[in-house]
């Protein structure tokens, strides 16, 4: 039976439904112990919602690979600059990235998980996996676990390490001080590529996944050895990582590892997407139309190496219209290990957050997503064929 929540927040005239279909997510799933939505349209917030004991609109957890997404923004943001090109080879930035064979991989290419570089034969501690830099050095001379360009395969643990050497090569910069000066401080996010230790009293651990019984059989039923899968989730030679208490760790929080650190709010996650779609708090868009299009368009769809799932990668971001058909065509955004789900829609012109406490099953973005990111859409869509309001870029 439903049991009762007390869901905080506000929603705008015509996202009703959006409230509705949060209530009732929270009622039927008993194990989930806090959740946060947000939700802007065209640059305005309307859905700003939460629930879970001790668990505020303004509270921070671990939103994992969401991380991929703020990394990701800043090279799209060099991309658009000039600074980069997705057509040139990543050796050409980073020449001891040719060692192995990768000599031809473009930066496009690593971008859309394709180089093969998932992770290395013996592993990685769980403090390398916390600095980029590290695994920079390490992944450099990797030869590819396939020809680079013939397939994807995710990059879990590894592709902000390695993206971020190509920005650091040619800025001098890492991607997390580009995020903070360029993108976190002036618009005042909510969310975090290195956590200082000024907000940790608004951190909120992560809790291991709560499986059903039916789960149970399934999460028993481990990997076989030789699965690529091993390699790229840090599961071989010595090194077995759990996030959950990886994020947890103060060091992980701090450092801010671009492909799987991130630490925020619902707030921080959908102010990204605003601010990168259609501008926020009165500041244009980050994006071009043009940008936007180059980097939330799919560039491989085919069964991933890694995940062993039909997937769908565009440039740096997950295309999402794949997982959440409702989104429409050029939603890009990317999931994270505890269910945290960001995107943005042009359609609609809508920049979604969601952020929970508790890790999802199987991984990536919790189930729930289908059905509020749809009730988001109804909702938007609604909203954009009132008289006199101009559709979504």
């Amino acid at each position: 039976m439903a049991q009762p929540v007390s869901v905080q927040g506000t929603v705008d005239d015509g996202f009703q439904e959006v409230l509705e279909e949060f209530t009732a997510v929270l009622e039927q799933d008993t194990t989930e112990p806090g959740s946060q939505l947000v939700v802007h349209v065209d640059g305005r917030r309307v859905v700003d919602l939460w629930a879970g004991e001790g668990f505020e609109g303004d509270g921070l957890t671990g939103l994992f690979s969401i991380a991929k997404g703020i990394a990701h923004t800043v090279v799209a943001l060099l991309v658009q600059d000039g600074v980069l090109d997705l057509e040139r080879t990543v050796a050409s930035y980073w020449p001891q990235f040719a060692a192995g064979g990768k000599e031809a991989v473009t930066l496009r290419q690593l971008m859309a998980h394709e180089a093969g570089v998932i992770g290395v034969a013996e592993g990685f501690t769980d403090e390398q996996l916390a600095d980029d830099r590290v695994l920079a050095a390490k992944l450099a001379g990797q030869t590819p676990f396939w020809t680079p360009g013939t397939a994807s395969g995710y990059h879990g643990l590894v592709i902000g390490a390695l993206t971020g050497e190509v920005v650091r090569r040619v800025t001098g910069r890492s991607i997390q001080e580009w995020y903070e000066e360029r993108i976190r401080a002036p618009y005042d996010l909510d969310l975090y590529l290195g956590l200082p230790e000024a907000e940790e009293h608004r951190w909120h651990p992560v809790r291991p996944l709560a499986p059903t019984p039916d789960q149970e059989e399934l999460i028993s039923a481990r990997p076989t050895p030789g699965q690529l899968v091993l390699v790229a989730m840090n599961r071989v030679g010595q090194a077995s990582t759990d996030l959950v208490p990886w994020i947890n760790e103060r060091r992980t929080r701090a450092l801010g590892p671009a492909s799987a650190g991130a630490v925020g709010s619902a707030r921080g996650v959908a102010g990204l997407y605003a601010a990168v779609l259609t501008g926020l708090d009165g500041r244009p868009p980050l994006f071009t139309p043009e940008t936007v299009a180059v980097f939330g368009t799919p560039q491989r769809r085919g069964t991933d190496l890694v995940t062993g799932v039909v997937d769908q990668f565009a440039v740096g971001y997950e295309a999402m219209g794949l997982m959440f058909p409702a989104l429409g065509p050029g939603a890009f955004g990317h999931g994270g290990a505890a269910g945290a789900l960001s995107f943005a829609a042009p359609s609609h012109g809508v920049a979604y957050g969601y952020t929970r406490r508790r890790m999802a099953f199987p991984g990536g973005p919790a189930p729930e997503n289908g059905r509020l990111s749809a009730a988001v859409m109804r909702a938007a869509a609604r909203l954009s064929s009132e008289p006199g309001r101009a559709p979504g870029r």
